[in-house]
């Protein structure tokens, strides 16, 4: 598939979703520093389940750096308990905090005056934030424009037939900057949908029938009972 066609499949795709789900409105934090969190106690986990433990770091007069380096790991793993793997993500969020202390003295501002690349490199410094919890943070707390693949975007686009030659981050990520506005909004609205999409119909055991984009997808089951 060419790049013209690559770019018309995502725009139509993008505007299929919308029009299905509106508007996502996503990451749903009230400041910088809760989204942060949130992409770490995310990772492995339901996001009901990282509302949990938010409201619980909220109710404590935790959720900021200087107060989860007060905090215990034993303290914290006990405050975030409702969003698994409780014990490892209260180091990851503890090394976060003792790093914005040292290096930014929890100047969010400064810190996402960097520009992407730097700020990405620095993140991916941090012990616990990988690429898509690096990106997340860039896009959604920096609002700066990269594109955030995860295994919700991975599964429908090898669904759909759009998968990349190769399955790395990188050209994951490829697909959709070269071939979309460089645009954070629209990454931010694009990636909601894509989760949105995963969540409700393109499950691991997909309801294609209530797909909005079973007239494109390559593996449709839906297609099968039509033909």
């Amino acid at each position: 598939m060419g790049n013209q066609s690559i770019s018309q499949a995502l725009h139509y795709i993008y505007h299929r979703l919308k029009d299905c789900y509106g508007p996502q409105h996503w990451w749903p934090a009230d400041e910088p520093f809760e989204m942060i969190a949130g992409a770490i106690l995310t990772q492995s986990a339901a996001w009901s389940n990282v509302e949990k433990a938010i409201t619980n770091l909220k109710a404590a007069k935790a959720l900021s750096p200087k107060a989860l380096r007060r905090l215990s790991l034993p303290e914290l793993a006990a405050l975030i308990h409702p969003c698994g793997y409780y014990n490892a993500k209260a180091q990851k969020l503890k090394s976060l905090a003792l790093w914005l202390g040292d290096c930014y003295q929890d100047d969010l501002d400064k810190l996402f005056a960097n520009d992407i690349d730097d700020l990405r490199q620095q993140l991916l410094s941090v012990h616990g934030i990988g690429q898509e919890t690096a990106n997340s943070i860039i896009l959604y707390g920096a609002n700066k424009p990269i594109f955030v693949i995860d295994a919700y975007t991975r599964r429908i686009l090898s669904r759909i037939g759009l998968a990349p030659e190769t399955s790395s981050y990188t050209a994951y990520q490829s697909l959709f900057m070269d071939n979309l506005p460089t645009d954070a909004e629209l990454f931010k609205e694009y990636h909601a949908l894509l989760v949105c999409l995963a969540k409700h119909v393109c499950r691991s055991r997909p309801l294609c029938q209530q797909c909005c984009l079973n007239n494109i997808c390559q593996s449709s089951n839906y297609q099968a009972l039509i033909n």
